[in-house]
């Protein structure tokens, strides 16, 4: 992999309490992905690199909760502790925050669909975009999907992610999916190792 560097930007996808376990949509596992996130955005920032961070940001009464016939219990409501960032996720005054799921009518998986996401990436000259965070199987798959689509290269850090399986190998098949789309798969280890080596 071609070390980190300028034309390159971090994307951590909706790692917020209610995500985590013991939130309203509970991740297993989901916590574990925050530390190496951690680390490979002290070594991101080191090098001056742009952090984006997307969240659902849904208003009450969002089509995706069950009351309103949608598939999820009520999540990541705007302004609730639910909605926050994870206390643990090394979050920073500069990181790019991307709302999405805004509209009470309209989901959103991906942090590209009705966000201003891509535009920025354009307006930074960013052609790769590295992804972690929750969940494999539904934001990071669609996200992944959306950036491949708009024209850039994709790496899924596949340590720093996380599926929710709601049928068993989920999780997998997501990252299968996102390969055969064209998105190459890292680790945060390794992507650290490439910034690290050498010219």
């Amino acid at each position: 992999m071609q070390a980190p560097g300028p034309g390159d930007a971090l994307l951590v996808v909706d790692v917020q309490n209610d995500f985590l376990p013991g939130g309203a949509l509970g991740i297993r596992g989901g916590d574990a992905i925050v530390a190496p996130i951690n680390r490979l955005l002290a070594a991101w920032r080191a090098r001056g690199l742009p952090v984006f961070l997307s969240r659902d940001w849904h208003p009450d009464g969002h089509c995706s909760f069950a009351a309103q016939g949608g598939p999820w219990p009520v999540h990541c409501v705007a302004g609730t502790r639910g909605a926050e960032f994870a206390a643990s996720l090394s979050i920073a005054p500069d990181d790019f925050v991307i709302s999405k799921a805004t509209r009470a009518d309209k989901d959103a998986y991906s942090a590209l669909d009705g966000t201003p996401l891509a535009e920025a990436l354009r307006a930074r000259g960013i052609k790769r975009l590295f992804i972690a965070g929750l969940a494999t199987d539904y934001c990071v798959r669609a996200t992944g999907r959306d950036a491949r689509a708009a024209g850039l290269d994709v790496v899924i850090l596949a340590d720093a992610v996380c599926a929710v399986n709601v049928q068993p190998g989920d999780g997998e098949r997501a990252l299968a999916e996102l390969v055969a789309e064209g998105c190459e798969l890292s680790t945060t280890a390794a992507t650290q190792d490439a910034m690290e080596a050498p010219a």
